[in-house]
């Protein structure tokens, strides 16, 4: 069974940086994918940014893009991100999500972006706030 566990939310002031981590533990092999996703109160959850684990292809949202950075720790099966010029409307529960990966294509799997209903297991979310 997969877990996962994030840390790193804090409040933040307009501006800053923030580090978020996801230590995951549990995978069979190293052909997964795993991503950040956020949501606000009243809104729907957000896929920000995404990493295939067995070679670092990673996927940003528009929003984001520019600004977040997501690495991955293969020794330490952890992921990073590297979220800098935040802003107030990124306020939100951030939460690490994870799928496997069986080779097909990586422009399909995001042509729409990312979709929650892509990843099977997720973890329990750290708070984000950016004050203004």
């Amino acid at each position: 069974e997969v877990h996962l566990v994030e840390s790193g939310g804090a409040l933040v002031q307009s501006g800053g940086s923030l580090r978020l981590s996801c230590a995951a533990s549990g995978f069979t092999g190293d052909d997964y994918i795993i991503g950040w996703f956020r949501q606000a109160p009243g809104k729907e959850r957000e896929g920000v940014s995404c990493i295939l684990n067995s070679d670092g292809t990673a996927y940003y949202s528009d929003s984001v893009k520019g600004r977040f950075t997501i690495s991955r720790d293969s020794a330490k099966n952890t992921v990073h991100l590297q979220m800098n010029m935040l802003r107030p409307e990124e306020t939100a529960v951030y939460y690490c999500a994870a799928t496997d990966w069986f080779g097909s294509s990586w422009y399909d799997f995001l042509r729409d972006g990312m979709r929650s209903t892509d990843f099977e297991s997720w973890g329990q979310g750290t708070q984000v706030t950016v004050s203004s």
